[in-house]
């Protein structure tokens, strides 16, 4: 291996450790590694549980206003490095260097949201014999899972009210990104106190061990379902606190009276925005067959103009697919969809380094084919068409899944009401994947159990504790 890889350490009890094992990081725009990273053994995930059971007793014993001002200081360091944080997602990632300076910018915004909040005591009852208060306390040490889509996004989503709840967290990115995960302990090495944020890293051999650990009072992951339920079993036998934020195949209803020209940018961006890496993107278009051709016709313009390549080229839209394994299954969705439906933009992959999927739309497919039935998580558009409002709203709930879904009309009343209808989490009318920090995000069915974000993604941080005092 070349001395001049840059290398990166993890982060436990407040020192950077530089372990025997590495991890080798590759770019995925060029398939060659470009640095590596300190692989944490059992014995560090030891270490790292100690140290955050340790710093957590002390931050458990801190004021809401020392909590806040953490968070603050945090999103002060990130907002002080962001072109080096960016440059690093880009580079692991894969995502556009502009991509990856707004995952840097929304990372502030979820620290400095849960900086703005906390953790209310609520009057459940009072009358003239007792007063009955809610109040949320810590709940110890937590556990916070990352996947490879938005690295420092969710690092940092989970980081933040976990903190400001009272607990102490270890964070463990996903193999393939970890490193702008290091980079953030590094930067906020100094401003917080030693051992309440432990970063470890693996090639998925921890997982397991640390979702077991006795010391972990509960875990927070985001990614597949099948690793999700894993986690739920591993958790399991100690009564751990889960939130479980897991995949989606988000179907989007347009109407028979949608304009194509109109709404047509939207759901492309929905649908392929972070090249199609988002749990909550667009997976299926159903569209009213009356406006079938059209919608259809309006995609094909605004895909045939996106350029998909290396996130540092000018004029790159969106960037390769994250890692080879994700770039494999993707081909595999094509190929069989080429059988059955008919593409109409992109579907031929290019032959060069890079795990490069070009946008691909696929028209006149059905139910039951494996890029409408399962979670894609690339650039591929199915366009179903539909006859029916019932059968359409069938066809959406019959999905395992149930993150989100979207119903697209110019009646915004009647777009509202069968958005309802859907089994999901969260529905939008005339848009998708509208989210953000004060906005809860719940999977129904096998997209998760719990929330994130707002209120109630807070609370998941904290355990209930009913005060009842006699008068």
């Amino acid at each position: 291996m070349s001395s001049t890889l840059k290398h990166y350490p993890i982060l436990i009890n407040g020192d950077l450790i530089n372990t025997e094992q590495q991890i080798k990081v590759v770019n995925p725009s060029t398939e060659e590694i470009f640095a590596t990273c300190s692989k944490a053994s059992a014995h560090n995930l030891d270490e790292a549980v100690k140290a955050a059971k340790k710093a957590q007793k002390k931050w458990e014993k801190s004021d809401l206003q020392t909590r806040q001002s953490l968070l603050n200081k945090i999103a002060d360091v990130l907002s002080e490095n962001s072109e080096e944080l960016a440059r690093l997602l880009t580079l692991e990632q894969g995502k556009t260097f502009d991509n990856a300076k707004g995952e840097v910018e929304y990372s502030i915004i979820y620290c400095k949201y849960f900086a703005s909040q906390e953790l209310k005591t609520k009057v459940v009852k009072e009358d003239e014999t007792s007063v009955v208060e809610l109040h949320r306390k810590p709940l110890g040490v937590v556990a916070a899972i990352a996947p490879w889509n938005f690295p420092l996004l969710i690092a940092v989503y989970k980081t933040a009210p976990a903190l400001l709840a009272g607990n102490s967290i270890i964070l463990k990115p996903a193999p393939s990104t970890p490193l702008s995960t290091c980079l953030f302990g590094k930067l906020i090495k100094e401003i917080i106190p030693k051992g309440l944020v432990n970063i470890i890293t693996d090639e998925n051999e921890l997982g397991p061990l640390l979702t077991s650990h006795v010391d972990i009072s509960k875990i927070s992951f985001t990614g597949s379902t099948a690793t999700g339920r894993k986690v739920a079993e591993s958790g399991g036998p100690s009564l751990k606190r889960v939130t479980l934020e897991l995949g989606g195949n988000d179907a989007a209803i347009v109407l028979e009276d949608a304009k194509p020209l109109k709404i047509a940018e939207d759901i492309f961006n929905s649908a392929m925005a972070n090249t199609g890496q988002i749990c909550a993107a667009i997976k299926r278009l159903y569209v009213h067959k009356n406006i079938y051709e059209e919608m259809c016709d309006a995609l094909k313009e605004i895909a045939d103009s996106t350029i998909v390549g290396d996130g540092f080229e000018q004029g790159t839209d969106l960037g390769p697919l994250q890692n080879k394994q994700q770039y494999e299954k993707v081909k595999n969705y094509i190929e069989e969809a080429k059988e059955k439906g008919k593409v109409i933009s992109g579907g031929e992959i290019p032959d060069k380094p890079g795990y490069f999927i070009p946008i691909t739309l696929i028209k006149d497919v059905e139910d039951g084919l494996s890029l409408v039935d399962e979670e894609q998580f690339g650039p591929v558009l199915p366009v179903i068409k539909f006859n029916e409002l019932d059968e359409v709203v069938e066809k959406a709930n019959a999905s395992k899944y149930g993150l989100g879904g979207s119903v697209w009309s110019e009646n915004t009343q009647v777009a509202r009401d069968i958005a309802q209808k859907l089994q999901v989490g969260t529905v939008w009318v005339n848009q998708h994947a509208a989210i953000g920090p004060d906005i809860p995000l719940a999977g129904a069915k096998d997209s998760g159990i719990g929330v994130e974000w707002g209120e109630e993604g807070l609370n998941e941080f904290s355990q209930i504790q009913i005060v009842n005092v006699k008068k």
